[in-house]
């Protein structure tokens, strides 16, 4: 009974000090907000900061993707998917968002080197702002995506409202993906070449600019195994078909995003104290 006493008694300082690391490390965040906010706007100067255009080309290089990608699979392929521009972009874009955000982040902890071993910052907030700086441009992309729904005549459905929804999903399995890679490459840098093949039969295996009903069977069963194709699924069902998805289909998109999500940073906190030495 002591023992039993002994070990209930124990469970509420191991408990407090749970909370209270997750309070500091929140708080700690609080703090660094302004910077985080600094770091997303570097990033998308950083990337348009030779470009004239700027942000515009957030908007143009999703439509003239669409127009090449509609005249060679519509056209020549003759896949006949009904209003396939749409198909095409609320895919692609939700599958961009991912690929583009966390390729940069994989680099970002080495590439800021210097800053890192200057000053102390949360070492996360360096992919973090990459993957935000992704949402922004998802964000001005989805303009486009409204601009050929306007011009071809597509429903807006009412289910568009929820479009926040698989947008976080998906930022939330990029988030955790992004921050898994950055601490990664660190040590292994062969990753970043790896990771843009990889990135390449990611898109060829996700039902972007085909149907999937094209696929043997064999192919289809193990496409559920593939995060994004659940992603790009629930965005479809938003825009083309006014569906939302069902409870299911909701527990398994966001446990998919919080495990990614657990798992890079579970990574991440074990190696960040080695960064130093290896950048």
């Amino acid at each position: 009974m002591g023992a039993g006493k002994r070990r209930e008694g124990d469970e509420a300082p191991v408990t407090a000090a749970l909370f209270r690391t997750a309070g500091e490390k929140l708080q700690a965040l609080r703090r660094f907000l302004p910077l985080l906010r600094e770091l997303v706007v570097r990033d998308i100067k950083v990337r348009y900061r030779h470009s004239a255009l700027g942000l515009v080309w957030t908007v143009l290089n999703p439509l003239l993707m669409m127009a090449v990608i509609t005249i060679v699979f519509s056209t020549l392929f003759r896949q006949n998917i009904p209003n396939f521009p749409i198909y095409y972009l609320s895919g692609s874009l939700i599958f961009a968002f991912n690929s583009e955000s966390t390729t940069t982040a994989l680099s970002s902890i080495y590439s800021n080197a210097s800053l890192i071993k200057k000053v102390y910052i949360p070492k996360y907030l360096f992919p973090l702002s990459n993957v935000l700086s992704g949402l922004v441009n998802l964000g001005f992309s989805l303009i486009a995506m409204f601009i050929v729904m306007l011009l071809t005549g597509a429903p807006f459905h009412a289910t568009l409202l929820l479009l926040p929804v698989p947008i976080f999903y998906t930022f939330l399995f990029s988030a955790g993906l992004g921050i898994l890679l950055s601490a990664v490459t660190v040590f292994f840098r062969d990753i970043a070449h790896f990771y843009s093949v990889f990135i390449l039969a990611w898109t060829y295996f996700t039902p972007i600019f085909y149907p999937v009903d094209i696929l043997p069977d064999a192919v289809t069963k193990l496409m559920q195994f593939n995060p994004m194709y659940h992603l790009v699924a629930y965005m479809r069902s938003l825009v083309l078909y006014g569906a939302v998805p069902r409870l299911a289909e909701n527990l398994l998109c966001l446990c998919m995003g919080l495990l990614m999500l657990a798992l890079g940073l579970f990574v991440f906190y074990k190696t960040q104290d080695k960064f130093v030495l290896y950048v």
